[in-house]
């Protein structure tokens, strides 16, 4: 009784592990290459995956994009400069059975790859194309790994260079060029800033110079205006006190204007000279004035 139990327990526990070796769940982003005495059979998931126990061998393959990282592999450029250059590639499976049939190890292979192309690369370069033309170097180094990994059933996505360590005198050199251009930077920046300034205060002097300029005419342009108006309003006033003395005149009798020559003869009389200078058209006034003066002292006596 007691063997019977203990074979019922070695045959159950035979069946779990054979359960186990047919029943696979595979991922979303993996595939499972099957061979069947070591032949291959096909790609299968995902989901479950039955196979046949101690026939069927399946080996997993990741179909998501995958990255290596290259350590740092020392080169030379074509000018004989020793750098030392590590990066990363990325790359992705596109057919599993290849990646599986056609290479051992390719994370190994890739990295040998890898190292002898940049080495390739970097020796048509120059170590200035090196330093200023990563991208250049990217996509020729994935080119040039493309090509190898494409039999293997794999595609490389994108190379990126990191890091970049030229020779302790180059790094230097460099390192005396970048203060040299700062310094050359804070020169041209100082010098527009005083362009600027001296463009600004250039073009405020010129608009105060205009605005002066132009307050001026204004008020050239208001005095001449107020100097014409001023003339108008003298020439209006004596015309007017001519015309009014004209208007009076016109009323005058020859008796009033004799009146008026003898006030003047007054006051001629009275002044200081002692020499008058008189035209000769006086004489026929004053003998107009006798005249009068005679009419005037008849006309008395015989009112008396």
């Amino acid at each position: 009784m007691t063997a019977l139990l203990i074979g019922l327990g070695v045959a159950l526990l035979v069946l779990m592990i054979l359960i186990a070796m047919a029943i696979k769940i595979v991922r979303e982003y993996e595939r499972l290459v099957v061979f069947r005495l070591g032949r291959v059979l096909a790609i299968k998931g995902p989901g479950i995956v039955f196979l046949i126990p101690l026939v069927d061998r399946a080996v997993s393959v990741d179909l998501r994009e995958l990255y290596l990282e290259i350590p740092h592999q020392s080169a030379i450029t074509e000018d004989n400069a020793t750098i030392s250059i590590d990066f990363i590639i990325f790359y992705k499976v596109v057919d599993a059975v290849m990646s599986v049939v056609e290479v051992q190890f390719f994370a190994g292979a890739a990295q040998n790859i890898a190292a002898t192309t940049l080495r390739s690369v970097v020796g048509d370069m120059s170590l200035d194309d090196v330093l200023a033309k990563r991208e250049k170097m990217n996509e020729t180094l994935r080119v040039k790994l493309d090509e190898v990994t494409e039999r293997w059933g794999v595609k490389i996505t994108n190379v990126e260079i990191r890091e970049i360590i030229p020779p302790p005198a180059v790094q230097e050199a460099m390192t005396r060029q970048m203060s040299a251009e700062r310094t050359r930077r804070a020169v041209v920046t100082e010098a527009d800033g005083q362009k600027q300034a001296a463009i600004t205060m250039a073009q405020g002097s010129q608009e105060a110079a205009i605005l002066t300029a132009e307050g001026s005419k204004q008020a050239a342009i208001l005095n001449a205006e107020g100097g014409r108006q001023s003339a108008i309003l003298q020439a209006e006033g004596f015309s007017l006190a001519l015309a009014r003395i004209y208007e009076v005149a016109q009323t005058l009798d020859a008796n009033t204007m004799s009146l008026q020559y003898l006030d003047a003869l007054r006051a001629l009389g009275a002044s200081e000279s002692t020499k008058f200078v008189i035209p000769i058209e006086f004489s026929s006034l004053l003998a107009g004035v006798t005249g009068l003066t005679q009419q005037s002292f008849g006309n008395t006596a015989k009112e008396s």
